[in-house]
């Protein structure tokens, strides 16, 4: 429980000062933020705002685990590392999408495809390793695996290896792009994430408390290392934290896909290494719903172009758009919403999915007394 805090502490404290230093030296290598000409006027008062902040925070989160470790004389454990590699490496995918921004002066930085083939060498790498049985504990557990999970592993829902790992590489993809899509007002990616990663916190300690080897028995879980993962938790919470301060509106600095892609990244790592890969759809259910509307969006602005079957059917016209702008924060901003009040009305619905969430999770124990 003392790395826990000494995890989040010192994340808290490298965070708030490292975003700080970030500031200074991004502002004075002219690493300000491209805006898209197309999005709500108000944005483009922010153009040349520091960006890539994100560094900040991943640097933060690596130093509090291995500071935390150093200071209770324990060792890495192979989730632990195995979540950093995850966090790390989608992190380098959205750094070199941000450099590309600010090297060429355009609001798009790598190719879709270069993208995706980023995310893609990192989620397998992850999937694969954390399936290994290199990585097999005294117990013959793996990091993670090849059972589908709600709230614990669904035992008749096993699947082959290669299926399992293309399971992970979709998780981690979508979950990274999903958290990358809701960054697009001060604070609100920031700030959604410091809750579902402290529900994820909360987990990690439950988890350690009835984990089979300390409390054999129907309600144990059946978790690797859930303690060295919520000092993970608690980090990337502490650190989202500081970063905050200085990213709350009118925010002084953004977090880029540096940030985005690498908390998304991290945060697929915590469903898939808990066993609670399903539970993820409710914690991060603003995310969901976030990219639910620029899917909606882009599919029916498609088939209503080249369908005249689909506009006769639904009743609309060529080109026609479901939201005003998707992603969905967006849409209420053309509706007229201030910023602040949707990022902090977005705080609020993350904050009920995040009750429902880990309400469901504490009840399924309960349920098994």
């Amino acid at each position: 429980m003392r790395a826990i805090l000494l995890g989040g502490g010192i994340a808290l404290l490298v965070s708030l000062l490292g975003t700080r230093v970030a500031i200074t030296q991004f502002t004075k290598l002219g690493y300000g933020q491209e805006i898209r000409d197309d999005g709500p006027t108000t944005h483009h008062t922010k153009r040349g705002t520091p960006t890539m902040g994100g560094v900040a925070i991943i640097g933060a989160v690596v130093v509090a685990y291995f500071g935390a470790k150093l200071i209770t004389l324990t060792a890495p454990s192979a989730s632990g590392l195995l979540l950093l590699f995850l966090f790390v490496g989608c992190g380098l995918v959205g750094f070199l999408d941000d450099f590309i921004k600010i090297y060429k002066q355009r609001s798009l930085g790598l190719r879709s495809k270069a993208k995706v083939v980023g995310q893609t060498l990192i989620a397998v790498t992850f999937g694969a390793l954390a399936l290994s049985p290199w990585l097999e504990d005294e117990s013959g557990r793996t990091p993670a695996s090849d059972k589908i999970s709600f709230l614990r592993e669904i035992d008749w829902l096993a699947l082959p290896a290669v299926v399992a790992v293309v399971l992970i590489w979709l998780i981690v993809t979508g979950t990274s792009n999903a958290v990358n899509l809701a960054d697009g007002l001060d604070g609100l990616a920031t700030g959604s994430c410091v809750m579902v990663f402290g529900a994820y916190m909360l987990v990690n300690i439950w988890q350690a408390g009835q984990s089979c080897e300390n409390s054999p028995g129907p309600q144990c879980y059946d978790v690797r290392d859930p303690l060295d993962l919520a000092i993970i938790a608690a980090a990337i919470t502490g650190a989202c934290f500081g970063f905050l301060w200085w990213n709350a509106s009118p925010a002084a600095i953004f977090m880029g896909d540096t940030g985005s892609l690498g908390l998304g990244g991290a945060l697929a790592g915590f469903a898939i290494l808990t066993r609670t890969e399903l539970l993820l759809v409710i914690l991060g259910g603003l995310f969901v719903l976030i990219t639910l509307s620029s899917m909606i969006q882009t599919l029916v602005f498609k088939a209503s172009r080249s369908s005249a079957l689909f506009r006769r059917v639904f009743r609309v016209g060529p080109r026609h758009r479901v939201f005003r702008m998707a992603p969905l924060h967006h849409h209420f901003e053309m509706l007229g919403w201030e910023q602040v009040t949707v990022v902090i009305r977005f705080w609020i619905i993350t904050g009920l999915f995040v009750a429902t969430g880990l309400g469901i999770f504490y009840a399924e124990w309960v349920t098994r007394l």
